[in-house]
């Protein structure tokens, strides 16, 4: 690896941008993609080991090449230090998500709630701020206070995250989308929250409804059919 892809690729992971390492297996060349000099159908293949996360070997026009998918890390933030968050938290974390629950009541916020995980105090759109959602984090509003919900959503709308959902009834929900309107945003960018948040299983625990809620974000985020018909 040249020392110009090798800084190429350290400020691909410190910014948290999907790049696939390319390696040539017959004399090492490398190429560092997306790359607009690089041939079509080899950033094809690239893009398509990022959807997949997974690194692995692809014959393309006779040639063998060796990508390596460099993905930031699946991040999820929980923004309510709720019954449904301790639920949510767990299982999220088992799943390999990188977990931050955001709530500024320090008094539900608390490491004895929530132990081995990050918590942040700050005010949702302080913390979301610092945090800056990417392509690979998933946002979920649970406090049904929109002091907390509403700001979050403003900055996760303003991100790239790859999810959003907001928990509260379709009524909430219309009155939420009311509120982040006079925000400025308009009814395309909101369409991008879930809400209610998660799949129609008819969840009614704590525990039900975080299973819902992870559920379509791994729905959502391999593209799952099921996913695409309960937003329409």
């Amino acid at each position: 690896m040249t020392p110009e892809t090798l800084a190429a690729l350290q400020r691909a992971r410190a910014e948290k941008r999907p790049v696939v390492l390319a390696t040539r297996l017959a004399d090492g060349a490398q190429h560092l993609l997306p790359d607009a000099a690089a041939p079509a159908v080899l950033a094809e293949a690239a893009a398509a080991a990022l959807a997949a996360d997974e690194s692995g070997t692809v014959t393309i026009d006779g040639t063998a090449w060796f990508l390596h998918a460099h993905n930031p890390p699946l991040r999820l933030v929980v923004v309510g230090a709720v019954h449904i968050a301790q639920a949510l938290v767990p299982m999220a974390a088992a799943m390999g998500l990188g977990v931050t629950v955001v709530d500024p009541r320090r008094a539900f916020a608390t490491e004895a709630r929530f132990p081995n995980v990050v918590v942040s105090h700050d005010w949702p759109d302080e913390a979301l701020d610092a945090l800056a959602p990417d392509v690979r984090t998933a946002v979920v509003t649970l406090t049904h206070d929109p002091k907390l919900d509403d700001p979050a959503l403003d900055r996760a709308l303003k991100s790239p995250a790859f999810y959003i959902g907001a928990l509260g009834s379709k009524k909430t929900h219309a009155a939420r989308l009311k509120r982040l309107r006079a925000l400025g945003h308009d009814d395309a960018t909101m369409a991008r929250i879930r809400g209610p948040v998660g799949l129609a299983i008819e969840a009614v625990t704590a525990p039900e409804i975080a299973l819902s809620i992870l559920a379509e974000i791994v729905a959502v985020r391999r593209g799952a059919a099921l996913a695409q018909k309960l937003a329409a």
